[in-house]
């Protein structure tokens, strides 16, 4: 589990694959100091397990999958990318609980300078965009936003000065594209609502076919 509160960017230092399985190779400086084989990291919001370390070098496996359904297939040497160690039991909480299952794939529709903010925003299929609302959180390539509007196929976010400065995404164009990851909350309370109203239809279906004499 992570916090969406970005470490360190990383630089990815190779790309191979063999068979089905890419390798992912990147440069962290500080995330490699404690680094293990088998830790979980964040990278670009994907939850990746340390497959090899080397001083700053650190190794993932990437499944074929996992190319498909995020933008970690887009990487290439020297591409920057955001790096977040699992969360401790000690550590604080200071954005919002981050699974590393990414949810789909947006593209950033435009820029928009204010200031000293940024707004961004970014277009995103309606599976994605049902589980947002105004002022609730949203993982963008593994940091921790809060959602500023929602329209019909897109979502706003705002980005303040360092966190521009400290992630990827201040380094990102339009047409780019950004992992997502919705907010756990609304998919469990989206089940256990579905789940609510499935058995009511049932009980309803039970009542009027005992007074239709049926049972």
């Amino acid at each position: 589990m992570f916090t969406g509160i970005v470490v360190e960017m990383g630089t990815v230092e190779g790309i191979a694959q063999k068979g089905d399985v890419t390798t992912l190779k990147i440069r962290a400086e500080r995330v490699s100091d404690t680094a293990k084989i088998g830790d979980s990291i964040s990278v670009n919001g994907t939850c990746l397990t340390v497959t090899e370390t080397d001083g700053e070098l650190l190794s993932f496996d990437l499944s074929r999958e996992t190319m498909k359904t995020t933008n970690l297939g887009e990487l290439k040497k020297g591409s920057k990318v955001n790096l977040e160690p699992a969360l401790k039991p000690t550590d604080p909480l200071g954005g919002h609980i981050v699974t590393g299952h990414i949810d789909g794939v947006g593209r950033i529709r435009r820029k928009t300078d204010l200031g000293q903010t940024i707004e961004i925003e970014i277009e995103a299929e309606e599976d994605v965009l049902k589980y947002l609302v105004k002022k609730g959180s949203v993982a963008v390539d593994g940091i921790s936003l809060t959602v500023v509007d929602v329209l019909d196929d897109s979502f706003k976010v705002v980005i303040i000065p360092h966190t521009a400065a400290v992630t990827t995404i201040g380094i990102k164009k339009t047409n780019d594209t950004v992992n997502i990851e919705t907010d756990i909350i609304g998919k469990y309370v989206e089940r256990f609502l579905s789940r609510s109203q499935a058995e009511n239809s049932d009980q309803r279906l039970m009542k009027l076919l005992g007074e239709g004499g049926f049972l």
